[in-house]
């Protein structure tokens, strides 16, 4: 299941960049404004923050039948590609309200394939696995986010109607065979509690705070900061050869790294991963070369690797007594709430204003920094926690 998890992760990633190429061309045939492109983005935020934490919790509640969950799972899944099929389809009938209510459709049942999966990966793979499970989950992304500029390139002039089916097929089938997997093992790794404690407490609570800050940190760095860093530096035709560098780190350290994750913790390990991003911001916001600069992006994907492969194990970690999909919806819906932040300012016009420069070169890294300290805070708290509670293994 972990596997085929790489490949769901994949293809919806891959979905999200094909609607976001073909969004403005979609929007003008339905007849929505240009200006409008940006608000349908932040909708789908919105969207995001709400149905992560929601689907989430709801698979929490469906995790002591695990197979009627990724019966659910695929359900969502196919409305989901069904209507992302459709967006092609629908914008030339010149319909705004049409092609909204679809993108809305598509928006909220694709949150079946972000905490849902987590929950089942939290309740069928054996905790030891788990951070190695939560590698390859995010590796997904990883290699969707390297792809994405050449996509962009390649999808430039071809009609919207073929990449968008073949997006939504190939998600189908790659879920069909991840939820296939669990109903041919359906019994979970470890009993399930007849009664789940609540996740509650000074660790969780410096967790999810620490995932805020992270979150706004990457938005800055990579999606506010990285292309006009590269364009101080290199040509404009370079941009799609300079931009996968960060993910390039981002996939060659998060399977190792999960290593490390399993023998000190998720939260520690996320630490690790935020100082040593903050340190690698701060090097490309000061970077006077291109050479330095690709160097600095690429450790700086590489620790923003460590830090979300770990974050996904220590939510597994944190929700184990039954409420993985709640913490994994939290860390979610959190990551999305960064995303609306970051299209919030761009429609502000935040970035382009002169004060304000100086302010995003330095963000990513204090932001990363201080998620940093706070997570080894959390760590220290609940590894004393830990080792007063007579139940830990």
């Amino acid at each position: 299941m972990a596997a085929a998890s790489l490949w769901v992760q994949l293809f919806l990633a891959l979905g999200w960049t094909v609607y976001v190429i073909y969004l403005p061309a979609l929007a003008a045939q339905a007849g929505l404004a240009k200006a409008m492109v940006p608000w349908l983005l932040l909708l789908d935020q919105a969207i995001f923050a709400a149905m992560d934490w929601a689907l989430g919790t709801m698979a929490d509640r469906m995790a002591g039948a695990m197979e009627r969950l990724a019966n659910a799972i695929l359900l969502a899944t196919l409305v989901s590609c069904g209507a992302f099929l459709m967006l092609p389809f629908v914008a030339p009938a010149g319909s705004p309200a049409l092609l909204v209510a679809v993108t809305v459709v598509w928006s909220a049942t694709s949150s079946a394939l972000r905490a849902p999966p987590l929950a089942l990966i939290g309740r069928h793979v054996p905790g030891p696995s788990q951070p190695w499970a939560a590698g390859l989950f995010m590796l997904g992304l990883g290699i969707a986010g390297a792809v994405a500029p050449y996509l962009t390139i390649a999808l430039k002039e071809a009609d919207p109607r073929l990449p968008f089916a073949l997006s939504a097929v190939a998600l189908a089938a790659a879920t069909a065979f991840m939820t296939r997997a669990i109903r041919a093992n359906p019994q979970p790794a470890t009993p399930m509690a007849s009664v789940s404690t609540p996740v509650r407490g000074r660790p969780v609570a410096m967790f999810l705070l620490a995932v805020a800050l992270l979150g706004l940190g990457f938005q800055a760095h990579f999606a506010l900061n990285a292309a006009p860093g590269f364009l101080r530096l290199a040509k404009p035709e370079d941009l799609p050869w300079l931009m996968p560098v960060f993910w390039i780190g981002f996939n060659l350290l998060i399977l190792p790294a999960s290593l490390a994750t399993k023998r000190w913790g998720g939260m520690a390990m996320m630490a690790v991963g935020a100082a040593a991003g903050g340190l690698a911001a701060a090097v490309v916001a000061n970077a006077g070369s291109l050479p330095v600069m690709v160097a600095a992006q690429f450790f700086a994907g590489a620790a923003w690797g460590c830090v979300t492969m770990s974050a996904l194990a220590a939510a597994l970690a944190m929700g184990r007594t039954g409420r993985e999909g709640f913490v994994a919806g939290a860390l979610w819906a959190l990551l999305a709430v960064a995303a609306f932040t970051r299209i919030a300012l761009v429609i502000a016009q935040v970035p382009q204003q002169a004060a304000w420069k100086p302010v995003l070169a330095w963000a990513p890294g204090a932001l990363w920094l201080a998620a940093g300290l706070l997570l080894a805070g959390a760590a220290a708290t609940a590894s004393r926690r830990d080792a007063r509670d007579p139940r830990t293994p």
